[in-house]
């Protein structure tokens, strides 16, 4: 991975000391006075994926991200012979490695409550009640990717591992105001096609073979939950992402809404209790399983730090 940090004057030569000193930093470089806020310096480093989260947790024992910037950003493709023994002679593997950084700013950023969030939630809403009218497979699997719900999601687990008060109560916010809203307009859409005649009662409580599983909870949805949300966890947190478009056809959280929506419009209480249901199931096992996997990874992660080479011992904090 590539870091870029922009640092003080004052504090350029630890930072140096700390990355030259580091075995899995494979190529270092200094331009002196290129930053001009702060005023300082740049640091480049190419750095083994397997490194980063000590590295950076050093940098920030420093102080370096008061009043500069630390950046990491993946490397998709390289060639560096003193690369490939940086990353062979650090602990781990790099698949497995979880830069903690970059999740948690990733979570921050796709939990944030925003129209895009709201426009997506709402679409995916409508598109998964038209499904249920039409008894369509195809639009469920339609909704429940357009739905932008999961990294919330993940998000609360990732604020218990690490801490983050913060996150937890953006994520929580960010998941009820938006299946909040999203069910609200989609149950003035049912209403609105229940007034022009283009949706019966007979719709939303015939026969549907296609989509009963939505407003028909039982054991494995929880169980569903739990391994579809441990697999997309993995592959936020994984350099090798493959099974996050997976998730998101197997977890029927928004499906759920928008059978919410209809009962609403329609009344029909039993739609509504059942999928209320199948959508409490669905998000709670996900958290949960979020969270645990999470933690799993980061026990995981810390037996693997402790066999890194031991560096020179480096100020703990910014100089007075």
């Amino acid at each position: 991975m590539s870091l870029r940090v922009s640092v003080r004057a004052e504090l350029s030569a630890d930072v140096v000391e700390l990355l030259r000193s580091d075995p899995a930093v494979s190529s270092l470089s200094v331009l002196r006075g290129a930053s001009i806020s702060p005023e300082g310096d740049v640091v480049l480093a190419d750095i083994a994926r397997e490194g980063v989260n000590e590295v950076v947790d050093h940098l920030r024992d420093l102080g370096v991200q008061e009043d500069g910037t630390i950046q990491v950003e993946p490397v998709h493709a390289w060639l560096s012979q003193r690369g490939l023994a940086a990353e062979q002679r650090t602990p781990g593997s790099s698949a497995d490695a979880v830069v903690w950084a970059d999740v948690t700013q990733r979570a921050y950023e796709e939990s944030e409550l925003n129209w895009t969030y709201l426009s997506f939630m709402t679409l995916a809403t409508l598109l998964a009640s038209i499904a249920i009218v039409l008894d369509s497979q195809v639009l469920v699997i339609g909704a429940m990717v357009l739905g932008p719900e999961f990294v919330p999601i993940a998000a609360l687990g990732l604020a218990l591992v690490r801490r983050r008060r913060s996150l937890f109560r953006r994520a929580a916010s960010t998941l009820l105001l938006g299946f909040t809203v999203a069910i609200l307009l989609a149950t003035l859409a049912a209403l609105t096609a229940r007034w022009l005649g283009w949706v019966d009662a007979e719709d939303v409580t015939g026969s549907r073979p296609e989509t009963h599983f939505i407003y028909s909870p039982d054991r494995w949805t929880f169980v569903v939950a739990v391994i579809a949300a441990a697999a997309g966890v993995l592959s936020l947190t994984s350099a090798k992402v493959g099974g996050l478009s997976g998730v998101f056809i197997s977890v029927t959280t928004v499906p759920a809404s928008g059978n919410v929506a209809l009962g609403l419009a329609f009344g029909v209480w039993d739609e509504v209790t059942g999928s209320g249901l199948q959508l409490l199931l669905n998000l709670s096992g996900m958290a949960v399983a979020g969270w645990l996997t999470l933690a799993v990874q980061r026990a995981l992660w810390s037996r693997a730090s402790v066999r890194r080479p031991l560096r020179r011992r480096l100020p703990s904090g910014p100089p007075d």
